[in-house]
């Protein structure tokens, strides 16, 4: 067997597209631009891409962008008064800072200062219940970039064994109660689990976020089953290169023989997070504005 591959990039591309419809739509209806504010505190390299690459997208797809720098000695106080600045703004739909934030300023306090009517990562307490609940809200972007995969490629999931390696708030637990909305049979498995091969060979559906390279081998996989790899690891370098090359948590190539389809990485789930990001920032910017989005739409 040969299994499929998830074209993850593909997929964000045509969501960014809608997003963009949508936003142009949102834009004539409510008399301004969908806006996304996103904070970074510090000059950590990796950060200073990710938010880089947040504006350019908002922008390419019709909103506004605001982002805020911050110096890495900020104190909690001036973070959380920005959080509040930004909670009070009515340009500001969406409101994402941009973690990990240096050591002396405590995150939790400051995701929980966010407003949830803002929590475009769906990091709230108020948006991690609405999840758990079944309600409407918004919904961590790795995740449901991972559920508009899985049911682009499966359609129905109702009745099918689904195993979530990794118990993460950012992945792991809101995966698992995502994956319960649509019906399936879900396990939360991660490194404790006792005889986690096994555990996992049974899975018409594995998604593996648990950031070990290539720990999930082909022979875990039952065969047919679709793959989400949601890890993105990089391996030292070989002898004679700069960067070692970047691998998911699964075993790529051991997986295409035996699943039915698996992302790539990288191209896979990667693409999704931030597509779907600007997806959440403009379903905020619906409901903050009181504009109708029809269900589904995106």
């Amino acid at each position: 067997m040969t299994a499929s591959i998830i074209d993850g990039k593909a997929f964000a591309a045509g969501l960014r597209g809608k997003v963009a419809d949508y936003a142009a739509a949102f834009e004539q209806a409510a008399g301004r631009k969908a806006g996304l504010a996103v904070v970074l505190v510090g000059e950590d390299p990796a950060s200073q891409v990710y938010v880089a690459s947040k504006g350019k997208a908002t922008v390419e797809c019709g909103m506004s962008s605001f982002e805020h720098k911050l110096p890495a000695d900020t104190t909690q106080e001036a973070l959380i008064a920005m959080v509040d600045r930004l909670n009070a703004d009515p340009l500001v739909d969406g409101i994402l800072v941009q973690l990990p934030l240096p050591k002396h300023l405590d995150e939790q306090a400051v995701v929980e200062r966010i407003s949830p009517a803002k929590d475009v990562d769906g990091l709230t307490p108020i948006s991690t219940g609405r999840l758990a609940l079944g309600l409407p809200g918004l919904v961590p972007c790795t995740p449901l970039g991972s559920l508009m995969l899985l049911k682009d490629r499966l359609g129905n999931l109702s009745g099918l064994d689904a195993v979530v390696i990794g118990r993460s708030i950012l992945v792991g637990k809101p995966m698992a109660q995502l994956l319960l909305a649509e019906s399936c049979t879900v396990t939360i498995a991660h490194s404790r689990t006792k005889n986690l091969e096994d555990v996992v060979r049974r899975a018409d559906i594995v998604v593996a976020a648990v950031g070990r390279p290539e720990m999930v081998k082909g022979s875990w996989l039952k065969p047919g089953a679709t793959v989400i790899d949601v890890g993105i690891n990089r391996l030292p370098p070989a002898e004679g290169k700069a960067k070692g090359r970047l691998v998911g948590d699964v075993d790529y190539a051991q997986a295409l023989e035996v699943a039915g389809a698996v992302t790539p990485v990288p191209g896979g789930v990667g693409p999704m997070t931030i597509a779907v990001l600007l997806r959440n920032a403009l379903v905020a910017a619906h409901r903050n504005a009181g504009v109708a989005l029809a269900d589904g739409a995106l």
